[in-house]
């Protein structure tokens, strides 16, 4: 394409003609070269539309498929390096052990880079909750739309810290970028066995104070579903689990829903303190993570926020769920990767 404009009439071109994922393709391409908050917004709008039609299209697969150990002998959470990351060793990771730790899965200019994207969304993000205009808050924060009989929990969100990717099509670019850098859509893939969706939902930019967080135990499968095909990018943007909060977890695979919203749990999807004691044991681990650390992980983990005295400092981090178009629950709003 010679210019963004006729990059975009090409895209709606394409798009009436119902190439969701080629229209995506050029306007990606047109916004590296050139970047424009009316193409990141649409690139929005296109990837909710080619979801549709990749739900619409899926087909039920065999998963899991048999999974080796690969970490045998290992006391803790699996660790490797992002260069040692395969989704077989994934698989092995998350399907017998509850999670992987990848170290140094994206470097410091994008860690960088998503950080400020981050400050920016919550900034336009607060400033339209106080009257300020779209107009005046793209390309950090537009509404997303998912249309009609769906709810966006923004509010919900926001109240703990963070702000959903979609809501912010600058940061959503940005991120979709750096994962494309580091591997990440063919990982998810070849976990997931088949082109993810990101549930729109669960995508969410994370700036954790002490008096936001909310350290509260729980397996997304509680409102997700156990059949779902799932995996979560948690990826920390600044060093957190001394100083800043980090995550607590239960180092070992769960097989089953554990019992929620009971005794004293704080919500009706979160699991109660003791419950968690008693299933989680000696398992229970504490990582800490560098900027640009990953935790890679499924609906089945049972995990919290760790908050402790003395953690002073805010913790950046990205929560990024995909799902398998095979399998993922319809209320959590797809739109394609």
């Amino acid at each position: 394409m010679n210019s963004p404009l006729e990059a975009r009439a090409r895209a709606e071109e394409l798009a009436r003609d119902g190439r969701f994922l080629e229209a995506i393709s050029v306007l990606t391409d047109a916004n590296r070269a050139q970047p424009s908050g009316e193409t990141e917004t649409r690139l929005v709008e296109l990837r909710r539309g080619a979801a549709a039609d990749v739900v619409a299209r899926r087909g039920i697969r065999t998963w899991p498929p048999k999974t080796q150990e690969r970490f045998r002998g290992v006391v803790g959470l699996p660790e490797v390096t992002r260069d040692q990351l395969t989704p077989e060793i994934l698989r092995s990771g998350v399907l017998r052990h509850g999670c992987l730790l990848v170290r140094g899965m994206v470097d410091q200019p994008r860690i960088d880079h998503l950080i400020d994207d981050i400050e920016r969304s919550i900034v336009a993000h607060d400033a339209h909750g106080q009257g300020t205009p779209i107009e005046d808050t793209a390309p950090w924060f537009v509404p997303f739309d998912p249309g009609p009989g769906y709810i966006v929990p923004r509010d919900w969100g926001r109240a703990g810290g963070g702000v959903l990717a979609v809501d912010s099509p600058r940061a959503l670019f940005d991120l979709i970028e750096t994962f494309e850098e580091a591997g990440v859509g063919d990982l998810v893939a070849g976990f997931l066995g088949e082109r993810p969706v990101i549930l729109a939902k669960k995508w969410t930019l994370r700036r954790a104070r002490q008096s936001e967080a909310y350290p509260v135990w729980h397996q997304d499968g509680a409102f997700m579903g156990r059949e779902i095909r799932s995996l979560n990018v948690w990826l920390a943007l600044s060093h957190c689990g001394i100083d800043a909060p980090g995550l607590d977890v239960v180092g070992r695979r769960l097989t089953e829903i554990v019992e929620f919203g009971t005794h004293e749990a704080r919500f009706d999807w979160c699991v109660d303190d003791t419950i968690a004691a008693r299933v989680g044991g000696n398992d229970i681990v504490s990582p800490v993570f560098a900027p640009g650390d990953a935790l890679l992980f499924d609906h089945m983990l049972l995990h919290r926020t760790r908050i402790r005295p003395g953690m002073t400092h805010d913790r950046y981090a990205v929560e990024a769920w995909f799902a398998a178009p095979s399998s993922y629950p319809e209320d959590q709003i797809a739109i394609t990767y």
